[in-house]
């Protein structure tokens, strides 16, 4: 596909932005950095590492003086092969650390949950977003919730559960069966009272799908912006990086691979990526925005 100016600095007719409920929101005239905060024991890449209330509280700190524009907050693994964990330990993770850094901070917040009690909670707390991996479909209450307090969500793609979802994906043509998904799933959030004006599609990066598949993606990025939606990228250090240059080496040294997934998405049509290095994110988009405009 070809790419023009106009992919990575949106023109003045064509500025969409993310409402929140208190008034408040974030211009998409050039690209988002969300900085992934994994509150678990067992993340595929950082868990464990900031199942402590302090430590989550200075990462992310460190993650809003590194240039994030949002965070991500989860209380809940879902890579590949995870088991489900209760809302009550899920709460148990998250609440402490939203409402720490609610008191240091007003960045914006997405809590990433499929069960409306604990978006709920969470947004009662002062998040702003919910990253819903499950697209509204595994909590009937989640919509309601959403409704209530008129918070934007992502809709992700994924095929099956994380239990089982990379036990041998298939698709005929994986990007024309996210293009249904989100079809669906757009008419039913807006059945149940979800304008789409707060509507965020992510296509699900590794959540089942094959290596040919996330590449296709990437590829046919640009096919998503039939739905006029922000769209959302999660490729931060993913195991399809490994798959194309293995080396072997644990998740959080795919730094490259991970920069590259990153100005990729964007340069294809991504407003917002979800990344865990926030610091060397945020440069590498700034060089590629100041050569891209001067081109």
């Amino acid at each position: 596909m070809p790419m023009t100016k106009q992919i990575l600095t949106r023109p003045p007719e064509r500025k969409p932005v993310i409402r929140f409920a208190d008034g408040r929101q974030l211009e998409l005239s050039r690209p988002l950095v969300m900085g992934i905060l994994n509150v678990t024991p067992d993340s595929f890449s950082d868990g464990g590492r900031f199942v402590d209330c302090d430590r989550a509280v200075e990462q992310a700190l460190r993650m809003i003086d590194e240039g994030a524009d949002m965070l991500d907050i989860g209380g809940e693994s879902t890579r590949p092969g995870a088991d489900p964990v209760s809302a009550e330990n899920e709460l148990a993770r998250v609440e402490p650390v939203i409402a720490a850094i609610r008191e240091r901070s007003k960045v914006p917040i997405s809590i990433d949950t499929y069960k409306a009690s604990v978006a709920e909670r969470a947004l009662a707390l002062g998040a702003d977003i919910v990253n819903d991996v499950s697209a509204l479909r595994r909590d009937p209450d989640m919509a309601s919730v959403l409704k209530k307090h008129a918070a934007p969500v992502v809709l992700m793609h994924m095929l099956g559960e994380p239990k089982t979802m990379q036990q041998q994906p298939r698709y005929d043509d994986c990007v024309n069966e996210i293009i249904r998904f989100f079809e669906q799933r757009i008419s039913y959030a807006e059945t149940r009272g979800i304008d789409r004006s707060r509507i965020i599609l992510d296509p699900g990066i590794g959540f089942g799908k094959r290596l040919v598949d996330n590449i296709d993606i990437f590829a046919r990025l640009g096919e998503l912006a039939r739905f006029d939606m922000p769209i959302l990228i999660g490729a931060s250090r993913k195991r399809f990086i490994e798959m194309i240059n293995a080396t072997g080496s644990a998740p959080e040294k795919r730094l490259g691979g991970s920069i590259a997934a990153a100005v990729m998405a964007i340069l294809h049509g991504a407003d917002i990526v979800r990344v865990h290095d926030v610091a060397e994110t945020v440069e590498a988009l700034k060089v590629v925005q100041a050569i891209w405009t001067e081109a």
